[in-house]
């Protein structure tokens, strides 16, 4: 019988972590699925992603340790996947630590530790630096500075 893993995630911006992450989850069974949450779920969670929900579905189906790429459109979803799937571990990044256990009543559930440093949060953060109304504050801050140092020539 198959060691199933599951796991749940936005997965925009995809990176290092998530892929650390991912393969953490594969090692600990045979079969991995994962279940990317949909456009129209993470509305209803107060997130907009960058990359559209096919598009991050087909990423995450095409790495090497994930065996299944399911959609995800709605929090109660995870008791029937765990059943039709015949998962035995539950697993998510440390974050969500605790916010899962009531599935502790149909399979093992894991919290592992996230990469240092990275997430799509802060990824985003960074990339609205560039968008025009940034890009316009860093003009006028440029523009300040320089009339500062020409002061001083």
């Amino acid at each position: 019988m198959k060691n199933v893993v599951l796991t749940y995630g936005t997965f925009d911006l995809f990176h290092v972590g998530h892929l650390n992450l991912l393969q953490r989850l594969k090692a600990l069974g045979d079969y991995l699925v994962v279940g990317v949450s949909t456009d129209e779920f993470n509305a209803t969670k107060g997130k907009q992603t960058i990359v559209p929900f096919a598009d991050r579905q087909r990423i995450v189906q095409n790495i090497k340790c994930v065996d299944l790429a399911i959609p995800e459109s709605h929090w109660e979803q995870k008791v029937g996947d765990i059943a039709k799937y015949g998962v035995s571990t539950f697993g998510m990044g440390a974050d969500w630590t605790g916010r899962f256990d009531e599935l502790k009543a149909h399979c093992n559930v894991v919290y592992l530790p996230r990469t240092e440093g990275i997430s799509s949060t802060s990824m985003k953060k960074l990339l609205r630096v560039l968008d025009k109304e940034h890009v316009d504050d860093l003009r006028q801050a440029l523009n300040v500075i320089s009339a500062i140092i020409d002061r001083f020539d």
